[in-house]
């Protein structure tokens, strides 16, 4: 029997939708990459926890750590404490510290499960950050406790770092001081002001261009220490043209939720696989995991056209999902673990469930139907019926 349910259309009209009625896309049994492949995963709050939901952070411990168990099922490493766990937006650093020793902990039992850690300086009260030296003692307090763990590091954006930089300089000195101390090699994060605003004009300039050479003067005074690099951008032909210049051995992470599948699969330049090929550590790919495991699963053996079956239907979904203001796709990603059953609940740290509306929320649900990413579509359908019915719409 079709499903159907009743959603509201652009002009504020309410129409009938019937789901498609495919087959949910799931990876084969085994799945195997020839890409790094981490997903940043998501945090579930805690709705019963007697918190004010604007000021405290409250998570369900079992249902987060839950998911990233089944992130790891599907192939997909962990990005710990990123900005997808709203890292910033309501997640502190202590409960950030405890998410990291917790997904650590979970991680020993998973044989072959990655996890890479968000190192940053989100502690710090940023009025009272004069000086790159508070900067620094910033992100050694927060990297000498995540490497205490075991962890390995991803140096996230510094909001402080933009703050109080004055030229590329500042930023190399930061970045070396960082580097040079790292236990094992870090993965560096240069997330774009459409993710944050307060991150403009990273790496010392305003100009994409010469913001990049700096980025990769850093990399290349450091090639044994750094994995890859992160970029959010949204601009595929910079990550290219970055991705070709990079040291040997030295990865082109995307972070383009709006380019990834082409990203990935990548154009062959040159004689470094790491500069003809991106490997992901991708927000989007805790929406869609079971697309993106299938995928690259397909990608691995050769298979690009299948690659590009099974994800490019999401490709629209993730262009949705992180519309701006860019900063609220967390909301979206929440909304898919819920529609899926991967939390009882569509509630988030910071109340941040509010930040998108109805019709964004109804037209996700459209897209993904469309990218066949709705795992139990009964369950999926009495979920939008109920927030529907929340807003005022019943049918």
């Amino acid at each position: 029997m079709a499903l159907s349910l009743t959603l509201p259309l652009a002009d504020r009209s309410l129409a009938a939708y019937t789901l498609r009625g495919t087959t949910p896309v799931a990876p084969k049994a085994g799945v195997r990459f020839d890409r790094i492949a981490y997903s940043a995963a998501h945090v579930v709050a805690d709705p019963l926890a007697a918190v004010d939901p604007w000021l405290s952070c409250a998570l369900d411990w079992d249902a987060t750590i839950a998911y990233r168990r089944h992130l790891w099922s599907l192939g997909l490493g962990v990005a710990e404490a990123m900005d997808t766990a709203q890292r910033g937006m309501g997640l502190d650093w202590p409960t950030s510290l405890e998410l990291i020793r917790r997904s650590l902990d979970a991680a020993k039992d998973v044989p072959g499960a990655l996890v890479a850690s968000g190192c940053g300086t989100d502690h710090l009260d940023i009025d009272a950050v004069r000086s790159v030296d508070d900067v620094i003692r910033g992100y050694e307090e927060q990297m000498a406790a995540i490497e205490a763990l075991g962890g390995k590091l991803i140096v996230m954006a510094s909001r402080a770092l933009a703050r109080v930089a004055k030229s590329p300089a500042d930023y190399e000195r930061v970045y070396d001081r960082i580097l040079s101390q790292a236990k094992q090699p870090v993965v560096l994060h240069w997330l774009g002001d459409m993710f944050d605003p307060a991150l403009a004009g990273y790496w010392g300039s305003a100009d994409v261009d010469r913001a990049m050479d700096t980025a990769l003067g850093i990399i290349a005074a450091h090639p044994s220490k750094v994995d890859g690099i992160k970029i959010s951008l949204l601009d595929k032909d910079k990550e290219i043209a970055m991705r070709r210049r990079l040291p040997p051995g030295v990865r082109m992470y995307t972070g383009d939720d709006f380019n990834y599948a082409e990203l990935i699969a990548g154009d062959g330049h040159g004689s470094e696989p790491t500069h003809g090929r991106s490997d992901a550590l991708l927000g989007i790919f805790d929406a869609i995991a079971p697309a993106a495991s299938a995928a690259l699963g397909e990608l691995a053996q050769g298979k690009v056209e299948k690659f590009h079956a099974i994800l490019g239907p999401t490709v629209p979904l993730s262009r949705h999902i992180f519309t701006a203001p860019t900063r609220f796709y967390k909301t979206g990603v929440v909304f898919m673990a819920w529609l899926n059953g991967h939390q009882s609940h569509f509630t988030m740290v910071g109340g941040q469930q509010s930040t998108r509306s109805l019709q964004h929320l109804a037209e996700l649900f459209r897209l993904a139907d469309a990218a066949n990413l709705l795992a139990q579509p009964e369950q999926a359908v009495r979920r939008m019926k109920t927030l529907l019915a929340l807003h005022g719409v019943e049918g």
